[in-house]
């Protein structure tokens, strides 16, 4: 039953490509789901995001777009 010192053949080695696979997600791949990840957002829509969910006001919306319209 046992072939090749102990091993059953190809299995011993399939089973390392396994751990081998098994490992390098574990370590290599982002903790983060692919096709999710949040892509960096510049200054302007950060600021219409916060606009967005209310947490300024149209006038500081409007006085913040201008300065950073201007630091361009």
């Amino acid at each position: 039953m046992h072939l090749y010192d102990g091993h059953f053949g190809g299995m011993h080695l399939i089973w390392w490509i396994i751990w081998i696979i098994l490992l390098a997600w574990i370590f290599f791949i982002p903790a983060d789901i692919p096709y999710q990840k949040t892509k960096k957002q510049n200054p302007l829509d950060l600021l219409k995001n916060r606009f967005a969910k209310g947490e300024i006001s149209k006038e500081e919306f409007e006085e913040s777009k201008k300065i950073l319209k201007s630091d361009n």
